[in-house]
Order: structure tokens, then C-alpha cells, then sequence
């Protein structure tokens, strides 16, 4: 179709927007249809443009949108996507809307956490990275009935690293300013604002961020979240859902890592992750889960679902690229 508009959304096109997904997703979203999901994820800055873009007919028809969440004030820092619709028959616009995304935002970095696996071919068609999403864990103690929650297998757990580097609290959002940033090779480049917004400010889950540090100097942020017995019915389990800074820091924190996971009494640690390589997990201390190796460590555990979830996810710039679990839309309750 000839002479297709692709833009960044108005200001107060919040609900027409909206209207426009609602009437062409297959499901209903809570992420849009939910106002504390939408302020968060969406909602502009300061009553700016919401974060979507769209194509539009030479009508100024809606043929696609796609909403996007920036790893910083600047979306040069980085951009999730977050939800992508086209209307029926413009499956090809929206797919240029995506290619068009990172032009329109300046940023040089664009991913999706969690896609379809099916849709993994639209983005090797862009020439993108597109696959599935790696999970490590390390394993705790059973508690007096054994394994509630995972599926341990037959191997040995890894060795715990020697104690290196601790974890120490960062109680909030002042005290994470006054931190400042560590310096760090990945993208996207988040910053100040957005650990702050994402982490002490999520209208649902609390979150323990952890600083790294060496003789008073910043080396890097771990990010972890603790899901209660009370929460799984069982045992509680441990999360890392986030981590800033350079590779080499995270074998120096896996005694550290451990450490919590015991204190905490979790029946494990886990973790998805994209862009660290295998073998720094395991230095840290952490065994990597692979399809069809038998082991068992469940996503989704209010209520607890007793099977593993692959995540799969996209980006059109891999080099230095890193992805956790609590990137874009994820890690979030489960409502409708």
C-alpha cells in the first residue's frame, strides 16, 4: 500500500490506540486494559506521548502499532518492545513498522522479551538475532518433604565460588542516586531513572537491589526478587532478575549469590538471560537448564506450575546485547 505513514504516537492518543489493539489482538491485554500496567509501561513522561508508534493509511487509519518501553529517559539508551498489533491483511506493515522503530526513536538498540517462537522468522527476515532465551539455576537444599518446586536431575551441582565480592543493600531510590552508575560494555545503556522507576516504583513486586563494590569503588547492581512460601504454598524461591555491569564481576559474587540463596531458605536461584556467556554462569555457580536435560525448575509459581517455560526474544544490534528476566514487560504479576 502506497504512501504509509510511520510515526510516534500524539499526544492524547492513549485510547484510540487502545481501541485500535483491543479490536485486533487475539486476547484481551491486561498490559493495556489494566491502568496501573499502562501508567507504567506506557503512559508518557510527565503527561507526554504515549510510548507507542503506528502506521497509518493515507486515511489516517490505524494498520499497525507497537508499544515500546525505553531503558532510559533517552531513548537512545535502549527500547523493549512490548506489544506489536497489525490490523488483519497488514501483517507486512507491521512488520515495517518494527524495521522503522529504531529510526523513529533514535536508538540504536531495540529488543523484545518474550515472543512467539513462531514469529522468531520476521526477524531473521530483518536480519536480526531471534532465539530462545537461556535459564540458569542453582539449587538449594529440599526442605523436609524434598523437592517441592523443581525437578533437581542427575548432575552435580557446581562448585561455590571462593567469597570475593558481597552484596550490599541499597535501600532506595535516593541512596541508588547517591550510588550513581557502574560502568558497564552492555546494552541497552539503562540508566539512573529507569532502575530507580523499575525497581522502587513497580506498583506490584518488591525487588532487592544489591551493589557490588571494591574498595568504595561502584563495580556493579544485581537485581533479585524473593517469592515467598506463603506465595508458592511450599517454598520460597529466589530470582536474579537483573545485573549491571561487566561480565567478570558475576563469578566474584557467586559465593555471595549462594549466600543468599541460603539465607533466604529457597528451594533455588534462577535466572534467563541472553548475551553472558555460558561459562561465566558457571564460574558463578550457576548450571545451565537445556531442553529435554530432565531438570525441572517452574516460572510460573503463583500457583505453581510444575514444568519449564522457554522464553524466546529478539534484537537487532547482539553485539554487547544483555537481556534478564525483568526486561520489557516481564516479570510482572499475572493479571487479567
Amino acid at each position: 500500500m502506497p504512501d504509509i505513514r510511520f510515526r510516534l504516537a500524539r499526544l492524547g492518543e492513549d485510547d484510540a490506540i487502545r481501541d485500535f489493539i483491543n479490536s485486533h489482538f487475539d486476547m484481551h491485554l491486561p498490559l493495556i486494559n489494566r491502568p496501573e500496567f499502562y501508567n507504567f509501561y506506557f503512559a508518557g513522561p510527565e503527561g507526554g506521548a504515549p510510548h507507542f508508534a503506528v502506521a497509518e493509511s493515507p486515511e489516517g487509519q490505524y494498520l499497525s502499532a507497537a508499544g515500546y518501553i525505553p531503558a532510559g529517559l533517552d531513548p537512545s539508551a535502549g527500547v523493549w518492545v512490548s506489544i506489536w498489533v497489525a490490523a488483519k491483511g497488514h501483517n507486512g506493515v507491521g512488520l515495517e513498522l518494527m524495521d522503522a522503530l529504531p529510526g523513529l526513536l533514535g536508538t540504536p538498540v531495540l529488543a523484545c522479551n518474550n515472543i512467539r517462537p513462531a514469529t522468531c522468522k520476521l526477524y531473521h527476515f530483518l536480519g536480526w538475532q531471534a532465539e530462545r532465551l537461556r535459564h540458569y539455576y542453582r539449587l538449594g537444599a529440599p526442605g523436609p518433604a524434598g523437592w517441592t518446586l523443581a525437578v533437581p536431575g542427575g548432575s552435580s551441582p557446581l562448585p561455590v565460588p571462593a567469597h570475593d565480592l558481597d552484596l550490599e543493600p541499597v535501600a532506595d531510590a535516593a541512596a541508588l542516586e547517591a550510588l550513581g552508575l557502574p560502568e558497564t560494555p552492555h546494552t541497552p545503556k539503562k540508566d539512573l531513572w529507569y532502575l530507580q522507576r523499575r525497581y522502587f516504583a513497580f506498583p506490584h513486586f518488591r525487588y532487592d537491589v544489591w551493589a557490588v563494590r571494591e574498595s568504595g569503588r561502584l563495580l556493579a547492581y544485581a537485581v533479585t526478587r524473593t517469592v515467598s512460601a506463603a506465595d508458592t504454598g511450599c517454598a520460597p524461591v529466589l530470582r536474579l532478575v537483573d545485573f549491571i555491569g561487566p561480565d567478570a564481576v558475576l563469578p566474584r559474587i557467586g559465593h555471595a549469590l549462594d549466600a543468599l540463596l541460603r539465607r533466604t531458605g529457597a528451594e533455588y536461584l534462577d535466572c534467563y538471560n541472553a548475551g553472558i556467556d555460558p561459562a561465566v554462569w558457571q564460574q558463578a555457580g550457576l548450571t545451565e537448564r537445556k531442553e529435554g536435560d530432565g531438570v525441572v525448575i517452574p516460572n510460573y509459581l503463583t500457583p505453581p506450575l510444575r514444568d519449564n517455560t522457554e522464553y524466546y526474544y529478539f534484537v537487532n544490534r547482539p553485539d554487547n546485547f544483555v537481556l534478564f528476566k525483568a526486561d520489557g514487560d516481564q516479570d510482572r504479576p499475572n493479571l487479567s
